[in-house]
């Protein structure tokens, strides 16, 4: 085995009981406190783990962001995957299926058929929070205070004209998707392409998921597609009546 993967291994199962600090975990792997640092760097940076202002560091958001995807994600999946396949089918569309995981959301499943344009999207690849319908239903789902704090840490990228650029516009963006009940990425992301999506309650607690139906601006058109919306709010509704 990896000795440095082993050491990573040890130190999730060590953080795992509790919030640790540096000298806890060198002590663990009995190495110095600048090899130890160096592995929970390396961890932190891909959000395995976090530290806090006392520089005591936890597990982190992706990790739980793995242990959802493998164990609520999978019921969900199984659950949603007929009827999302089914409305693929009969849109000739491709339909997402996403999580949010506390900082990101994910794409967990796709749907596609032979008559749908490829898209860039993949299951596992991360769905940027201000230009993809299906992560701008899920956030705009959360509290305000949340709402801001994602907005004012995300690095705007502009991929098209449309691409909303700035805190306050994503924020204006998020409001109107709480109002109407649905999201849109009007060709913010890829320029031929847009998509509308909803969130998707699994239960009493905050919406961690969503679904999307993306098309291409020649197979639908704006209208078209925005008369789609009612059939992916009550699927979204039929699964989650399933699952809460």
């Amino acid at each position: 085995m990896s000795q440095t993967v082993d050491r990573a291994l040890q130190i999730l199962e060590f953080l795992g009981e509790g919030d640790k600090d540096l000298g806890q975990v060198a002590n663990l792997l009995g190495v110095h406190k600048s090899t130890a640092l160096r592995l929970l760097q390396t961890m932190e940076t891909r959000k395995f783990v976090r530290h806090d202002a006392a520089h005591r560091y936890r597990l982190g958001a992706r990790m739980f962001s793995l242990s959802n995807m493998a164990l609520g994600s999978l019921d969900l999946r199984t659950i949603a995957g007929g009827p999302l396949r089914r409305l693929a089918d009969q849109t000739q569309q491709t339909i997402h299926l996403a999580e949010f995981d506390g900082t990101d959301v994910f794409y967990i499943d796709k749907f596609e058929t032979q008559k749908t344009v490829r898209m860039y999207s993949r299951i596992g690849m991360p769905a940027p929070l201000y230009c993809t319908g299906v992560a701008k239903a899920i956030v705009a789902q959360l509290p305000v205070q949340d709402r801001v704090r994602l907005a004012e840490s995300i690095d705007y990228v502009r991929h098209t004209e449309r691409t909303l650029t700035s805190p306050a516009a994503f924020l204006a963006d998020l409001d109107r998707v709480r109002q109407r009940g649905y999201a849109i990425d009007d060709r913010e992301h890829e320029d031929y392409i847009h998509c509308i999506a909803v969130p998707l309650p699994t239960g009493p607690g905050p919406v961690t998921y969503g679904i999307s139906l993306s098309a291409t601006t020649i197979t639908l058109d704006r209208d078209e597609l925005l008369a789609l919306v009612p059939a992916l709010k009550d699927l979204a509704a039929k699964i989650s009546g399933e699952i809460s």
